[in-house]
């Protein structure tokens, strides 16, 4: 049970309500609320018409609302509603951190395990890889040797991390023969990556996730790319060899990048585009081929 008070310090938001007594006790979609006058949720700018229709609850909102509309509500003014709204479910649901290696997991002795680490069912951590505090790996994960993971990183179930890559080339006969790979996978400090996703080694060097970057389910990351500090990439999208995205970048579903292409940092990459040509900092694109919205 938070006051007001308290849930606007959190989100060092500002009070508008005529009960400034008024307690929340529980959080709630926007789709759900005017039932609970204890309950809290977020709205956007597109739906603040809504709450005219509305007599209860408290709502985090930003300075576009009408607030003379407030009534018996009470508003919570903050200049990113959305991002308020998730700073509060961390306190309403705040997860415990689970240090533990469950029995089932597979860890070779040469591997370093920092403390504070979970390490779910089924797990296979091979040689020499390294594991940072506060690290989460999901069941059935498999760490393939040499990779480097950092701190506070998460990544979900039925992962590969450092797999070999897919990279051919045809023989003296014409058959094609396997490249090795030498390389490493290196995740940076709170990177989270989703279930099932592939993320292989380089052939020489390392495959890299830098700072804070967010990867969705079903991500196909492959040999020697480097994915720039706080990008998303989301599901479904396939990153081909030796790309270099930038940082802050964000990819949409079902997006393929061909393989050497450099996306600079701040691009935008539409649904389902496929990336055929290197692309400039700060563009968009979207579509097959890709295309920049500049001049659209």
């Amino acid at each position: 049970m938070f006051s007001l008070k308290e849930v606007a310090d959190i989100i060092d938001g500002r009070v508008v309500s005529d009960n400034t007594d008024k307690v929340v006790n529980k959080v709630i979609p926007f789709e759900l609320a005017g039932k609970d006058d204890d309950a809290i949720s977020w709205v956007s700018d597109k739906n603040l018409s809504k709450l005219k229709t509305i007599s209860k609850g408290v709502y985090i909102v930003s300075e576009k609302v009408d607030k003379s509309n407030v009534g018996e509500k009470s508003f919570i003014i903050v200049r990113e509603p959305r991002y308020a709204f998730s700073k509060i479910m961390k306190v309403f649901f705040k997860q415990e951190s689970l240090a533990k290696i469950e029995v089932t997991a597979i860890i070779d002795k040469n591997a370093n395990i920092s403390n504070n680490v979970y390490i779910g069912c089924n797990v296979v951590i091979e040689k020499n890889c390294k594991i940072g505090s506060g690290t989460r790996i999901g069941h059935n994960t498999v760490i393939l040797e040499n990779t480097i993971i950092g701190n506070n990183v998460i990544i979900g179930c039925n992962c590969t991390i450092g797999g070999t890559g897919f990279g051919y080339v045809k023989n003296e006969d014409g058959y094609y023969t396997l490249i090795p790979h030498a390389g490493i996978v290196e995740i940076e400090d709170n990177v989270e990556i989703g279930n099932n996703v592939a993320i292989d080694r380089a052939v020489l060097g390392k495959t890299i996730i830098q700072y804070n970057t967010k990867i969705d389910n079903l991500v196909h990351i492959a040999h020697g790319v480097s994915i720039g500090e706080n990008s998303i990439i989301t599901a479904n999208s396939t990153i081909s060899g030796s790309c270099q995205i930038g940082s802050n970048t964000w990819l949409g579903p079902s997006s393929v990048i061909l393989n050497k292409i450099d996306v600079e940092a701040n691009a935008q990459i539409g649904i389902g585009a496929v990336v055929v040509r290197d692309i400039k900092a700060n563009d968009k694109v979207f579509g097959n081929p890709a295309r920049s919205t500049k001049g659209c």
